[in-house]
Protein backbone atom coordinates (compact mmCIF):
# COMPACT_ATOMS: atom_id res chain seq x y z
CA UNK A 1 0.00 0.00 0.00
CA UNK A 2 1.28 3.45 -0.94
CA UNK A 3 2.31 5.61 2.01
CA UNK A 4 0.42 8.85 2.52
CA UNK A 5 2.69 11.88 2.14
CA UNK A 6 2.08 14.09 5.20
CA UNK A 7 3.57 17.58 5.31
CA UNK A 8 4.26 18.47 8.94
CA UNK A 9 4.57 22.24 9.44
CA UNK A 10 6.23 23.59 12.58
CA UNK A 11 8.01 26.62 14.05
CA UNK A 12 6.29 29.77 12.81
CA UNK A 13 6.42 33.47 13.55
CA UNK A 14 4.44 33.53 16.80
CA UNK A 15 5.65 33.63 20.39
CA UNK A 16 4.78 29.92 20.53
CA UNK A 17 7.53 29.05 18.01
CA UNK A 18 9.54 26.91 20.42
CA UNK A 19 6.47 25.04 21.68
CA UNK A 20 5.61 24.18 18.07
CA UNK A 21 9.06 22.66 17.51
CA UNK A 22 8.61 20.49 20.60
CA UNK A 23 5.22 19.33 19.29
CA UNK A 24 6.76 18.44 15.92
CA UNK A 25 9.55 16.46 17.61
CA UNK A 26 6.99 14.43 19.54
CA UNK A 27 5.04 13.73 16.34
CA UNK A 28 8.26 12.79 14.51
CA UNK A 29 8.99 10.19 17.18
CA UNK A 30 5.44 8.79 17.15
CA UNK A 31 4.12 8.84 13.57
CA UNK A 32 3.71 5.42 11.95
CA UNK A 33 6.28 5.48 9.15
CA UNK A 34 4.94 2.17 7.80
CA UNK A 35 1.82 4.00 6.60
CA UNK A 36 2.91 7.64 6.39
CA UNK A 37 5.77 9.46 4.72
CA UNK A 38 6.38 12.55 6.90
CA UNK A 39 7.82 15.59 5.13
CA UNK A 40 8.98 18.26 7.57
CA UNK A 41 8.72 21.96 6.78
CA UNK A 42 10.07 24.35 9.38
CA UNK A 43 9.11 28.03 9.37
CA UNK A 44 11.63 30.37 10.99
CA UNK A 45 10.68 33.26 13.25
CA UNK A 46 11.39 35.53 10.28
CA UNK A 47 8.93 33.58 8.10
CA UNK A 48 11.38 31.56 5.96
CA UNK A 49 10.02 28.14 4.98
CA UNK A 50 12.63 25.34 4.96
CA UNK A 51 12.54 21.69 3.94
CA UNK A 52 13.97 19.70 6.87
CA UNK A 53 14.98 16.09 7.42
CA UNK A 54 13.46 16.34 10.89
CA UNK A 55 12.50 19.03 13.43
CA UNK A 56 15.91 18.99 15.13
CA UNK A 57 17.28 21.96 17.09
CA UNK A 58 19.71 23.29 14.47
CA UNK A 59 17.34 23.38 11.49
CA UNK A 60 16.93 27.17 11.60
CA UNK A 61 20.67 27.78 11.20
CA UNK A 62 21.20 25.06 8.56
CA UNK A 63 21.43 25.83 4.84
CA UNK A 64 18.26 24.04 3.75
CA UNK A 65 16.13 24.30 0.59
CA UNK A 66 13.21 26.71 0.54
CA UNK A 67 9.91 24.86 0.46
CA UNK A 68 6.33 26.13 0.49
CA UNK A 69 2.81 24.97 -0.33
CA UNK A 70 1.39 25.89 -3.71
CA UNK A 71 -1.89 27.83 -3.43
CA UNK A 72 -2.87 26.62 -6.91
CA UNK A 73 -5.24 23.63 -6.93
CA UNK A 74 -4.03 22.75 -10.43
CA UNK A 75 -0.40 22.55 -9.26
CA UNK A 76 -0.91 21.17 -5.76
CA UNK A 77 1.80 20.11 -3.36
CA UNK A 78 5.06 21.30 -1.90
CA UNK A 79 7.24 23.50 -4.12
CA UNK A 80 10.98 23.05 -3.53
CA UNK A 81 13.30 25.76 -4.87
CA UNK A 82 16.75 24.77 -6.10
CA UNK A 83 19.51 26.04 -8.39
CA UNK A 84 17.85 24.54 -11.45
CA UNK A 85 14.45 26.04 -10.70
CA UNK A 86 11.93 24.08 -8.69
CA UNK A 87 10.46 20.66 -8.15
CA UNK A 88 7.03 19.69 -6.84
CA UNK A 89 6.38 17.06 -4.22
CA UNK A 90 2.76 15.79 -4.08
CA UNK A 91 1.23 16.03 -0.59
CA UNK A 92 -1.77 14.01 0.57
CA UNK A 93 -2.39 15.72 3.93
CA UNK A 94 -1.01 18.73 5.81
CA UNK A 95 -0.52 18.38 9.55
CA UNK A 96 0.29 21.83 10.88
CA UNK A 97 1.47 22.03 14.48
CA UNK A 98 1.98 25.78 14.21
CA UNK A 99 0.64 27.31 17.42
CA UNK A 100 -0.65 30.86 17.89
CA UNK A 101 -0.60 33.70 15.33
CA UNK A 102 -0.35 32.74 11.65
CA UNK A 103 -0.80 29.15 12.78
CA UNK A 104 -4.17 28.84 14.51
CA UNK A 105 -5.80 32.14 13.54
CA UNK A 106 -7.13 31.18 10.09
CA UNK A 107 -4.15 32.45 8.06
CA UNK A 108 -2.64 29.01 7.39
CA UNK A 109 -6.07 27.45 7.08
CA UNK A 110 -6.78 29.89 4.23
CA UNK A 111 -3.64 28.72 2.43
CA UNK A 112 -4.62 25.08 2.93
CA UNK A 113 -8.09 25.77 1.50
CA UNK A 114 -6.54 27.45 -1.55
CA UNK A 115 -4.16 24.52 -2.05
CA UNK A 116 -7.01 22.00 -2.00
CA UNK A 117 -4.97 19.68 0.22
CA UNK A 118 -6.74 18.05 3.19
CA UNK A 119 -5.48 19.43 6.49
CA UNK A 120 -5.66 18.46 10.14
CA UNK A 121 -7.72 20.60 12.48
CA UNK A 122 -10.25 23.40 12.39
CA UNK A 123 -11.29 25.38 9.32
CA UNK A 124 -10.86 29.12 8.70
CA UNK A 125 -13.99 30.30 10.50
CA UNK A 126 -13.61 28.24 13.67
CA UNK A 127 -9.89 29.04 13.84
CA UNK A 128 -10.64 32.77 13.74
CA UNK A 129 -13.37 32.50 16.38
CA UNK A 130 -11.31 30.43 18.79
CA UNK A 131 -8.06 32.38 18.40
CA UNK A 132 -9.76 35.64 19.33
CA UNK A 133 -10.94 35.08 22.90
CA UNK A 134 -13.34 38.03 22.77
CA UNK A 135 -15.09 36.49 19.73
CA UNK A 136 -15.11 33.10 21.47
CA UNK A 137 -16.92 34.66 24.43
CA UNK A 138 -19.41 36.57 22.28
CA UNK A 139 -20.39 33.53 20.19
CA UNK A 140 -20.55 31.05 23.08
CA UNK A 141 -22.42 33.48 25.33
CA UNK A 142 -25.02 33.95 22.60
CA UNK A 143 -25.24 30.14 22.32
CA UNK A 144 -26.12 29.90 26.03
CA UNK A 145 -22.78 29.04 27.64
CA UNK A 146 -21.30 30.84 30.64
CA UNK A 147 -18.36 33.20 30.12
CA UNK A 148 -16.43 35.45 32.51
CA UNK A 149 -17.45 39.10 32.73
CA UNK A 150 -15.15 40.84 30.27
CA UNK A 151 -14.21 44.13 28.58
CA UNK A 152 -12.51 44.46 25.18
CA UNK A 153 -10.08 47.28 24.41
CA UNK A 154 -9.16 48.01 20.81
CA UNK A 155 -5.91 49.61 19.69
CA UNK A 156 -4.86 52.58 21.88
CA UNK A 157 -8.14 52.39 23.84
CA UNK A 158 -7.92 52.76 27.64
CA UNK A 159 -10.05 51.15 30.31
CA UNK A 160 -11.81 54.33 31.36
CA UNK A 161 -14.67 54.04 33.81
CA UNK A 162 -15.58 50.39 33.24
CA UNK A 163 -16.58 48.90 36.62
CA UNK A 164 -14.54 45.80 37.45
CA UNK A 165 -14.43 43.40 40.36
CA UNK A 166 -10.79 42.66 41.12
CA UNK A 167 -8.76 40.59 40.62
CA UNK A 168 -8.89 40.60 36.82
CA UNK A 169 -6.80 39.04 34.08
CA UNK A 170 -5.48 41.36 31.39
CA UNK A 171 -4.37 39.48 28.29
CA UNK A 172 -3.84 39.75 24.54
CA UNK A 173 -7.11 38.77 22.86
CA UNK A 174 -5.28 36.77 20.17
CA UNK A 175 -2.33 34.99 21.72
CA UNK A 176 -1.64 31.71 23.48
CA UNK A 177 0.35 29.86 26.14
CA UNK A 178 -0.33 32.72 28.60
CA UNK A 179 2.13 35.10 26.88
CA UNK A 180 1.40 38.71 27.85
CA UNK A 181 -1.07 37.73 30.60
CA UNK A 182 -1.09 39.58 33.95
CA UNK A 183 -3.27 38.98 36.98
CA UNK A 184 -4.18 42.41 38.36
CA UNK A 185 -5.36 43.02 41.91
CA UNK A 186 -5.64 46.84 42.01
CA UNK A 187 -6.70 49.61 39.58
CA UNK A 188 -3.24 51.22 39.68
CA UNK A 189 -1.74 48.05 38.12
CA UNK A 190 -4.02 48.15 35.06
CA UNK A 191 -2.06 50.44 32.73
CA UNK A 192 1.18 48.49 33.05
CA UNK A 193 -0.64 45.20 32.46
CA UNK A 194 -2.26 46.63 29.34
CA UNK A 195 1.15 47.68 28.02
CA UNK A 196 2.48 44.17 28.64
CA UNK A 197 -0.44 42.62 26.75
CA UNK A 198 -0.01 45.07 23.84
CA UNK A 199 3.44 43.64 23.17
CA UNK A 200 1.59 40.65 21.75
CA UNK A 201 -1.65 42.09 20.37
CA UNK A 202 -3.34 45.44 19.75
CA UNK A 203 -6.66 44.00 20.97
CA UNK A 204 -6.83 43.51 24.74
CA UNK A 205 -9.19 41.39 26.81
CA UNK A 206 -9.87 42.22 30.45
CA UNK A 207 -11.85 39.59 32.31
CA UNK A 208 -12.83 39.15 35.92
CA UNK A 209 -11.08 36.23 37.61
CA UNK A 210 -13.31 33.20 38.15
CA UNK A 211 -13.12 31.50 41.52
CA UNK A 212 -13.07 27.77 40.90
CA UNK A 213 -11.22 24.76 39.56
CA UNK A 214 -9.51 24.78 36.15
CA UNK A 215 -10.52 21.77 34.07
CA UNK A 216 -10.05 20.79 30.45
CA UNK A 217 -11.43 18.35 27.92
CA UNK A 218 -9.82 17.02 24.73
CA UNK A 219 -12.25 16.63 21.81
CA UNK A 220 -11.59 14.67 18.60
CA UNK A 221 -13.92 14.45 15.60
CA UNK A 222 -15.82 16.20 12.82
CA UNK A 223 -18.96 17.64 14.45
CA UNK A 224 -21.27 14.60 14.15
CA UNK A 225 -19.31 11.85 15.90
CA UNK A 226 -17.12 13.25 18.68
CA UNK A 227 -14.75 11.51 21.07
CA UNK A 228 -13.51 13.06 24.31
CA UNK A 229 -10.49 12.33 26.43
CA UNK A 230 -10.58 12.04 30.19
CA UNK A 231 -11.19 15.39 31.91
CA UNK A 232 -8.08 16.91 33.47
CA UNK A 233 -7.75 19.25 36.45
CA UNK A 234 -5.06 21.86 37.11
CA UNK A 235 -4.12 22.59 40.71
CA UNK A 236 -2.16 25.81 41.19
CA UNK A 237 0.24 26.48 44.04
CA UNK A 238 0.37 30.18 43.10
CA UNK A 239 -0.12 32.60 40.20
CA UNK A 240 -1.70 31.19 37.03
CA UNK A 241 -1.01 28.36 34.61
CA UNK A 242 1.84 29.13 32.17
CA UNK A 243 3.85 25.93 31.80
CA UNK A 244 5.08 26.77 28.27
CA UNK A 245 6.99 29.77 29.63
CA UNK A 246 8.81 27.77 32.29
CA UNK A 247 12.47 26.71 32.02
CA UNK A 248 12.07 22.92 32.28
CA UNK A 249 8.42 22.02 31.63
CA UNK A 250 9.42 18.47 30.65
CA UNK A 251 10.31 17.90 34.31
CA UNK A 252 6.97 19.25 35.55
CA UNK A 253 5.43 22.64 36.17
CA UNK A 254 6.92 25.04 38.69
CA UNK A 255 3.58 26.16 40.15
CA UNK A 256 0.98 23.56 39.19
CA UNK A 257 0.22 19.87 38.79
CA UNK A 258 -2.30 17.87 36.78
CA UNK A 259 -4.81 15.24 37.78
CA UNK A 260 -6.13 12.97 35.01
CA UNK A 261 -8.92 11.98 35.36
CA UNK A 262 -9.95 15.03 37.38
CA UNK A 263 -10.67 14.41 41.05
CA UNK A 264 -14.39 14.95 40.53
CA UNK A 265 -17.48 12.74 40.68
CA UNK A 266 -18.00 10.79 37.46
CA UNK A 267 -21.32 12.60 36.84
CA UNK A 268 -19.54 15.97 36.85
CA UNK A 269 -16.80 14.68 34.54
CA UNK A 270 -19.50 13.48 32.12
CA UNK A 271 -21.15 16.90 32.29
CA UNK A 272 -17.82 18.56 31.45
CA UNK A 273 -17.32 16.21 28.49
CA UNK A 274 -20.84 16.88 27.22
CA UNK A 275 -20.42 20.64 27.62
CA UNK A 276 -17.07 20.52 25.81
CA UNK A 277 -18.67 18.69 22.87
CA UNK A 278 -21.47 21.26 22.66
CA UNK A 279 -19.02 24.19 22.75
CA UNK A 280 -16.96 22.46 20.04
CA UNK A 281 -20.07 22.18 17.86
CA UNK A 282 -21.23 25.75 18.57
CA UNK A 283 -17.88 27.13 17.37
CA UNK A 284 -17.83 24.88 14.29
CA UNK A 285 -14.65 23.05 15.30
CA UNK A 286 -13.43 20.05 13.30
CA UNK A 287 -10.57 17.61 13.73
CA UNK A 288 -9.47 18.36 17.26
CA UNK A 289 -9.50 21.02 19.95
CA UNK A 290 -9.04 21.40 23.69
CA UNK A 291 -11.85 23.04 25.63
CA UNK A 292 -10.70 24.75 28.85
CA UNK A 293 -13.28 25.57 31.52
CA UNK A 294 -13.64 26.76 35.09
CA UNK A 295 -15.77 24.77 37.51
CA UNK A 296 -17.12 27.17 40.14
CA UNK A 297 -17.89 26.37 43.75
CA UNK A 298 -21.61 26.32 42.96
CA UNK A 299 -21.14 23.80 40.13
CA UNK A 300 -21.32 26.10 37.09
CA UNK A 301 -19.04 25.63 34.08
CA UNK A 302 -17.54 28.83 32.67
CA UNK A 303 -15.51 28.98 29.46
CA UNK A 304 -11.82 29.79 29.77
CA UNK A 305 -10.51 29.30 26.22
CA UNK A 306 -10.53 27.00 23.19
CA UNK A 307 -7.27 25.75 21.70
CA UNK A 308 -7.67 24.60 18.07
CA UNK A 309 -4.16 23.14 17.77
CA UNK A 310 -3.25 22.00 21.26
CA UNK A 311 0.33 21.10 22.02
CA UNK A 312 1.63 17.61 21.27
CA UNK A 313 4.68 17.97 23.52
CA UNK A 314 5.64 15.37 26.11
CA UNK A 315 4.01 17.51 28.80
CA UNK A 316 0.98 18.80 26.89
CA UNK A 317 -2.52 18.38 28.23
CA UNK A 318 -4.31 17.17 25.08
CA UNK A 319 -2.32 13.96 24.47
CA UNK A 320 -2.31 13.27 28.21
CA UNK A 321 -6.12 13.42 28.37
CA UNK A 322 -6.48 11.26 25.26
CA UNK A 323 -3.94 8.74 26.56
CA UNK A 324 -6.01 8.35 29.72
CA UNK A 325 -8.95 7.53 27.42
CA UNK A 326 -6.92 4.84 25.62
CA UNK A 327 -5.39 6.75 22.67
CA UNK A 328 -1.61 6.79 22.15
CA UNK A 329 -0.04 9.74 20.30
CA UNK A 330 0.47 7.41 17.31
CA UNK A 331 -3.28 6.69 17.28
CA UNK A 332 -4.06 10.41 17.70
CA UNK A 333 -1.94 11.23 14.65
CA UNK A 334 -3.61 8.47 12.64
CA UNK A 335 -7.11 9.58 13.63
CA UNK A 336 -6.34 13.26 12.97
CA UNK A 337 -5.12 12.48 9.45
CA UNK A 338 -8.17 10.30 8.75
CA UNK A 339 -10.49 13.08 9.96
CA UNK A 340 -8.74 15.58 7.67
CA UNK A 341 -9.38 13.31 4.68
CA UNK A 342 -12.97 12.68 5.77
CA UNK A 343 -13.66 16.41 6.09
CA UNK A 344 -12.37 17.09 2.57
CA UNK A 345 -14.42 14.21 1.17
CA UNK A 346 -17.60 15.55 2.82
CA UNK A 347 -16.98 19.05 1.39
CA UNK A 348 -16.40 17.68 -2.11
CA UNK A 349 -19.61 15.64 -1.88
CA UNK A 350 -21.62 18.71 -0.79
CA UNK A 351 -20.21 20.79 -3.67
CA UNK A 352 -21.32 18.11 -6.17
Amino acid sequence: MKKLAVAILFGGESEEHDVSIKSAKEIAGSIDTENYQPIYVGITKAGHWKLCDSPETNWEQANLPTAFLSPDKHIPGLIILNERGYQRIPIDVVFSVLHGKTGEDGAMQGLFELSGIPYVGCDIQSSVLCMDKSLTYLVTKHAGFNTPKFVVLDEEERLGAHPLNYPVFIKPARSGSSFGVTKVYRPEEVDQAIETARKYDSKILIEEAVSGIEVGCAVLGNQVQLITGEVDQITLNNGFFKIHQEKNPEKGSENSFFTVPAALPIEKRKEIQSTAKNIYKALGCTGLARIDLFLTDDGRLIINEINTMPGFTSYSRYPRMMKAAGFSITQLIENSIALAQEKTLIIKTIKK
